[in-house]
Order: structure tokens, then C-alpha cells, then sequence
């Protein structure tokens, strides 16, 4: 939920946004400049002064609390803890990676066989451990940055290489949409970070993709996985063959 002081610095960028000095909010609300100033300073504003302030800016209450909640800073990564708590629980994992993609507690009611206390139970986890805010009707705000990363050698990608790996390799590759590449070679190290850059916009895109599609019906949509990495590495079968350095 959003503090009082949230909301008081929502109102001061909103009025700088809009030209309103204090001293134009002391005009309109029949009050002294300081007491202006002092509330704002103090963060002493009951709900009754908020609404006044918003008619003078012809905003609502809900655009208010919009602002506030796209301004609060969202999480690039979890901790070990609450990976490992993510992880240990498979239908919570599951409900997981659904809010990741932005699904609605309709559709995974739909397409999983949650009970519906199953499936508000394990909303109500992600809400404790930080990754969504639960709404009223069990809607969701997704508290993860567009940046969000698991831990590299976290509980979520040990659990990856342990169970998902080979399921996912298993596959042949050559359905419509499917491609798999392997393209050995040696780069600059440079380059190498601008061709990490340049897969982080491609996973940005598929990401943006799949919000964009959302609205599809879905006879014109299927389930597709990116899995994207790049790293320093030569295959275990070659490595003794290889020349030590001079």
C-alpha cells in the first residue's frame, strides 16, 4: 500500500508538473502560503485536503494512486530466500511464471487445474514475498522491473539446469516458429558485451511481443520458450585436446 508520503510527493511533482505554486494552492484552498508549505513539508495532509488539492488539479483519486504506483521502484532480482521459497513449491513456481507473463487469475484458472483457494492461496505468497501486489478480484500489479533477472547460480537456475534443461533440449526444433542455432567462435571481449546487449533487446522484444498478443484469441496462439545465453565455454569432450598456452 502507499504511504501518506507517497501520495504528498505524487501531489508536489503533479503540481510542479502543472505550473501551481504554493502560493496559487494557498488562493484556491483559503489558506495561509506556510500552512501550505508546513503540510507538504510534514506530510500532514488528511485524505478530505488530498481530494481538495486534486480537484484544483482536475485529477481523481485513482490517477493519483496510478502515479504512485508507477513511481515506486520495482525489483530487478529476489533474494536467495525467496527463490528457494519459489522454487519449493511447484504450483507456486507455475503461478510465478503466469504473473511473469502478465496472465490474468482468470487464465490460470482456465488452463491449470488450480481450485480457486489453491490458486488465491498462492497469490497471496507472491503478494508476502514481494513479487506482486494483489488487488481486490484478484488482480495483480507485477512488483518485477522489465530488467528482472533470476540469480544466476540462484535456486531458480539450479532448479532450471536440474529439471528443464533436457526436457527442453529434448525437442526436435522443427515445428513452425522453432529454431535451434549453436554458433561457435572467438570475439573481442568488446563485442562479446555488445552482443549480450543486442540478446537482452531480442528477449525485451519477445517479451513485448507476448503483452502485445494478449489480445489474440487462442486458436492464433501457442506457447513458445526463449532461452538465450552466451557464454566463455568449450565442450567437455574437446577440453583435454586443447594446447596449453606458451
Amino acid at each position: 500500500m502507499s504511504s501518506t508520503r507517497d501520495l504528498i510527493d505524487a501531489l508536489k511533482a503533479e503540481l510542479k508538473s502543472a505550473g501551481v505554486t504554493y502560493a496559487d494552492l494557498a488562493g484556491h484552498l483559503g489558506m495561509a502560503e506556510s500552512s501550505i508549505k508546513r503540510m507538504f513539508s510534514q506530510a500532514d495532509m488528511p485524505l478530505s485536503r488530498i481530494d481538495e488539492v486534486l480537484r484544483v488539479l482536475r485529477m481523481d483519486f485513482a490517477e493519483l494512486a496510478r502515479r504512485v504506483a508507477d513511481a515506486a521502484p520495482q525489483r530487478r532480482e529476489l533474494t536467495e530466500a525467496q527463490e528457494q521459497s519459489v522454487v519449493a513449491d511447484r504450483k507456486l513456481l507455475l503461478v510465478a511464471i503466469c504473473c511473469l507473463s502478465q496472465w490474468t487469475y482468470e487464465q490460470m484458472l482456465a488452463t491449470y487445474r488450480f481450485t480457486e483457494p489453491e490458486l488465491v492461496g498462492r497469490l497471496v505468497q507472491l503478494d508476502k514475498l514481494g513479487v506482486i501486489e494483489l488487488k481486490p478480484l484478484n488482480r495483480y500489479r507485477l512488483l518485477l522491473d522489465k530488467t528482472f533477472r533470476w540469480l544466476p547460480d540462484g535456486p531458480l537456475m539450479r532448479y532450471f539446469r536440474q529439471h528443464v534443461v533436457t526436457d527442453y533440449f529434448d525437442g526436435g526444433f522443427d515445428s513452425d516458429g522453432e529454431m535451434l542455432m549453436l554458433v561457435h567462435g572467438q570475439v573481442g571481449l568488446s563485442l562479446a558485451t555488445a552482443f549480450n546487449e543486442r540478446l537482452a533487446r531480442v528477449a525485451q522484444d519477445f517479451a513485448r511481443q507476448h503483452l502485445a498478443d494478449q489480445k489474440l484469441p487462442p486458436s492464433q496462439k501457442r506457447p513458445y520458450t526463449l532461452v538465450l545465453g552466451m557464454r566463455s565455454w568449450l565442450f567437455a569432450a574437446f577440453r583435454d585436446l586443447r594446447r596449453e598456452p606458451e
